[in-house]
This record gives structure tokens, C-alpha cells and sequence, in this order.
């Protein structure tokens, strides 16, 4: 049963500069894009909108998000942060159990926020072109991973514990200053694609060969 148009609202591109008020009092609104629209805040009253299932904040200038984008606990679909000025989010965030999309790529993430980790019904994690040098231990944690996409950061390598993500289908390590990869990425049962292009300085894994002869394609 298609949702009605009254739960959507596109304001892409509208050159808002800011979120109008009005906004906030849509309480049954599903689906918020705000996307390119020279955003440097959003309101907490945010958090207002329980029923949210998606929403697009990129392509702004926001330094922060509100704590109460926490609060929108039905946001399950996705939700974009990318290409903004972000440094950090807040650690409340970890409360967005039912998010099976992120993307906050195009930021100045220096780490992976701690509260991503949190989010363990994540599928697709995109965090590329930021300044990630490495990744922690407990990346185990989105057991439900399927796509993990991490172009131009800084990475060194990735930690041992990628091996218990047992649904990873793809990994994106494109421009990263690589020097190895734990070896366990081989017994990785369901992985389709591993990127290493433009990845110098690094010679590829014996190991990759094991990949490839049961079909995962290998780019270098």
C-alpha cells in the first residue's frame, strides 16, 4: 500500500539556508530530504519527528548534528550526512538500532564515529573520502554488514575482527595508503567484491587468488 504524499517531503535543492519552522510540526512526515540547501545547523526539534524512516542531510555545510536526531528511533532506511564539515557525532546516536543505511562520506572524520558501532542492523556503512586511519576491533559489532565502502581515507589496514562480518558482499578500499590486509578477509563466505585500485605501495595477497577462484572479483 503506497504511503501517502502527506508522509514525503522533498525540499531538495531550495536554497533554504535554514530549516523552516513549519517543518517541525509535520509530525507524520516519513521521508525529510533537505539536501543542498547550505545547511549549517538543524534544529533539535528534529527529534520531533518520530515516525521518520528516511532522511537527507547532505551535501550542506553542517559542523553538527543535534543530539535528537537520536530520538527518531523508526529511522530505518537511510540516512545521509554526507559531504558536509563533520568532525564527530554524537554518541546518542548508537540509539539508531533500526538504521540499515549510512552515509558519511565527504566529511573530516579522523576515526569512525563510536556511535556507527551501535548501529548493529546497519547493511550498507559508506564513509568515504575522510581522513579514517584506521578502523577499531569492534566493527564486529554490524554482524549485518553487507557493503562497507571506505575510498580515499588512510588506512594502513583493516582490524582481524572484519572476519566475523559473515554478510560483507563488498569492500571499497580505493585510495588508501595500504600496507597489508589481514588474511581472514579470504574466509569472508559471501564477499563479491574487493577494491584495491589505486592502492600503491602494496603488493597484493597471496590470498586474493583464493577469493578469486570462487568468484569474487579482486580490482587493482
Amino acid at each position: 500500500m503506497p504511503h501517502p504524499s502527506s508522509a514525503h517531503l522533498n525540499l531538495w535543492k531550495q536554497r533554504l539556508g535554514r530549516v523552516p519552522e513549519s517543518v517541525w510540526s509535520q509530525i507524520d512526515l516519513e521521508t525529510l530530504v533537505l539536501a543542498d540547501n547550505t545547511l549549517s545547523e538543524v534544529s533539535a526539534q528534529i527529534g520531533c519527528l518520530k515516525r521518520l524512516r528516511t532522511l537527507d542531510l547532505g551535501h550542506n555545510e553542517l559542523t553538527r548534528v543535534p543530539d535528537s536526531l537520536a530520538e527518531l528511533e523508526e529511522l530505518s532506511d537511510f540516512l545521509y550526512l554526507n559531504d558536509n564539515r563533520l568532525i564527530r557525532l554524537p554518541p546518542s546516536l548508537a540509539r539508531l538500532k533500526r538504521l540499515r543505511y549510512l552515509n558519511i562520506s565527504e566529511n573530516a572524520f579522523k576515526a569512525l564515529p563510536e556511535c556507527v558501532l551501535g548501529m548493529a542492523s546497519l547493511i550498507e556503512l559508506r564513509a568515504s573520502d575522510n581522513q579514517i586511519t584506521s578502523l577499531p576491533d569492534s566493527l564486529e559489532r554490524l554482524p549485518r554488514l553487507r557493503e562497507l565502502h571506505l575510498r580515499n581515507n588512510k588506512l594502513a589496514t583493516l582490524p582481524k575482527s572484519i572476519g566475523a562480518l559473515k554478510e560483507l558482499r563488498q569492500i571499497d578500499l580505493r585510495g588508501n595508503p595500504l600496507k597489508n590486509l589481514p588474511p581472514i578477509i579470504a574466509a569472508l563466505p559471501l564477499l563479491e567484491k574487493l577494491d584495491l585500485r589505486w592502492v600503491n605501495a602494496f603488493d597484493l595477497p597471496a590470498w586474493t587468488a583464493t577469493l578469486e577462484a570462487r568468484g569474487c572479483v579482486v580490482y587493482r
